[in-house]
């Protein structure tokens, strides 16, 4: 793991605009001094803030996208109330009046000074972040974005025609970081190691190869993509509290006086303690032992508490399977349900908070008590972008869809030695981690090889639902890869239901933002959010994906 980077004072105050200001830069303010404005510009203060709202935009989407595939804890029961067009104003916002209209401005400056570097990073990050819009709203503004002059309300152009502009943009910029030029004064991924940059730029085209299916360009780039947890794509917070706050946002919401600020799912703490994952200790830390309406960690019953778990004095509801994750999760993991609206009651010194990985927070050694702030890394965590994991994950998926099974199984088998191993370097950042508690190599060893022998010792269905499951999992920290797949295949179909029997469609893509769309005359709301991208061609909602 990158050892955080010392960064100039700029930088510092950057950070601080980029990750406190109501989840997006507020462009909009030209007496603020941190502000990239076209007077007193230059490359590196605009290649600073591009970098800084890319990071900020990705976690944003991830975020939402991890909401609805139970990665995260979505609150709400209805998919269409839950991301209505308001939602997802500050995201399009970080996409366009932030890094598209400073990139516009920044590449005569670029040009001029023959800086081809800045040039490079700057498409690969324009096509990262144009994929991603079109993964997650479909049709987008391209061809006439950033150009209010001639373009003042741009169309949405289809999203295959963004995505063939994207993959050409990506080939420019691995041409641009391979020339003449000066490198960037702060790169805060890779530190101006551009053959990493390049890996980055085709693990991109992977996830666009395989999201429309052309599984020959996929594997024609896939050998040249991240490979190895030395290149993985993420975004380095800090540990500083406030003036500004540079700790990674789960631990700024979690670690407070007050208690944790946000419910962790469910579905997928369960999944975790069922399995034995050697992971949950590091994702999640139990601030209390004994949930109520299950059982502790010695199999004591915790009782009903239906102040602090109204649920827990509740019948299972009739949708739900007998063995399907229901309000309450054994030894402490205190969540909540999939689509669970129900009030904030007083436990937020109980609630399961975010671990040390990847928020920087405390390893669970079975303390069982109350976070404070400064605990654990003191928020000194990562944003996961694009990761070796993921894009062995992507392999496997591939492997799997050419009926490749042995391919697939050591996919999956790289993949999870990746994603666990990662994991555990992260209790070097909590100083008062109980290292007994971690994992052995050969709990990790068995844990591996019995996810690999059940997926090759089961059948097709069973084969795509250890996949998908073992990808969500491997997903924390950020849902865009885990939203993706489960448009793209319906699994996992095994996760937990929504709380409400009639939550609506589920979400094919996103209301455009209401921002954009009241203003813009050539953008036309969608009637629902079950609208689906263009290569999401699986049958149409109700009824896909399963799960719902």
């Amino acid at each position: 793991m990158k050892k955080i980077q010392k960064i100039s004072i700029f930088v510092f105050l950057l950070l601080g605009l980029a990750f406190t200001s109501c989840e997006t830069t507020e462009l909009d303010l030209l007496d603020d001094p941190n502000d990239v404005t076209l007077d007193k510009a230059n490359l590196d203060r605009f290649l600073n803030e591009i970098q800084l709202n890319f990071a900020s935009f990705m976690r944003q989407i991830g975020n939402n996208d991890a909401q609805l595939v139970r990665v995260n804890y979505m609150f709400g029961r209805t998919y269409r109330d839950n991301f209505e067009p308001a939602v997802l104003d500050g995201e399009w916002a970080l996409a366009y009046q932030g890094m598209f209209s400073d990139m516009a401005a920044a590449e005569p400056l670029a040009v001029d000074a023959g800086a081809n570097k800045h040039l490079g990073v700057m498409k690969i990050l324009k096509a990262y972040t144009l994929i991603t819009l079109v993964d997650n709203f479909g049709d987008v503004p391209f061809s006439q974005a950033t150009n209010p002059t001639e373009f003042p309300a741009p169309v949405a152009d289809p999203g295959a025609s963004v995505y063939a502009g994207a993959l050409a943009m990506l080939d420019e910029g691995m041409v641009l970081i391979s020339s003449e030029g000066d490198n960037l004064e702060n790169d805060f991924y890779y530190d101006n190691d551009f053959s990493k940059w390049r890996r980055l730029a085709n693990s991109v085209k992977m996830l666009a190869y395989l999201n429309t299916g052309d599984l020959a360009s996929f594997n024609s780039v896939s050998g040249s993509a991240i490979v190895n947890s030395a290149d993985d794509f993420q975004f380095q917070y800090g540990s500083n509290e406030t003036n500004p706050d540079t700790r990674h946002p789960s631990y700024s919401t979690d670690y407070t006086t007050s208690g944790a600020g946000s419910y962790e799912s469910n579905w997928l703490m369960e999944t975790m303690l069922e399995s034995n994952d050697p992971r949950i200790r590091y994702y999640f830390y139990r601030q209390f032992d004994c949930t109520p309406g299950a059982a502790d960690a010695d199999g004591n019953e915790c009782g009903v508490d239906t102040v602090r778990m109204t649920c827990s004095g509740a019948p299972r509801p009739n949708h739900y399977t007998a063995s399907m994750t229901y309000c309450s999760v054994d030894s402490g993991y205190w969540g909540r349900d999939h689509g669970n609206a129900e009030g904030i009651p007083p436990d937020g010194l109980r609630r399961t908070v975010n671990g040390v990985y990847p928020a920087g927070g405390k390893f669970d050694g079975d303390e069982y008590s109350p976070v404070v702030v400064g605990d654990g890394g003191g928020g000194a965590g990562i944003l996961p972008i694009m990761l070796a994991s993921y894009t062995d994950f992507m392999r496997a998926e591939a492997a799997l869809a050419s009926n490749n099974t042995s391919g697939a199984a050591s996919a999956l088998n790289s993949a999870l030695t990746k994603s666990i191993a990662k994991t555990q370097g992260f209790i070097s950042l909590d100083p008062s981690a109980d290292s007994t508690f971690a994992p052995t190599s050969g709990e990790v060893s068995s844990f591996i090889s019995g996810v690999v022998n059940s997926f090759n010792s089961g059948n097709a269905n069973d084969k795509w639902e250890i996949l998908a499951t073992q990808q969500f999992i491997g997903n924390f920290g950020s849902g865009i890869g885990a939203y993706n797949l489960y448009r793209r295949t319906g699994y996992p179909k095994l996760i937990q239901f929504n709380i409400d029997p009639n939550p609506g469609a589920f979400v094919r893509s996103f209301f455009y933002p209401s921002n954009e769309a009241n203003v813009n005359s050539n953008i036309t709301q969608k009637p629902n959010v079950d609208v689906q991208v263009f290569w999401d061609t699986n049958p149409a909602s109700p009824g896909f994906p399963s799960a719902n």
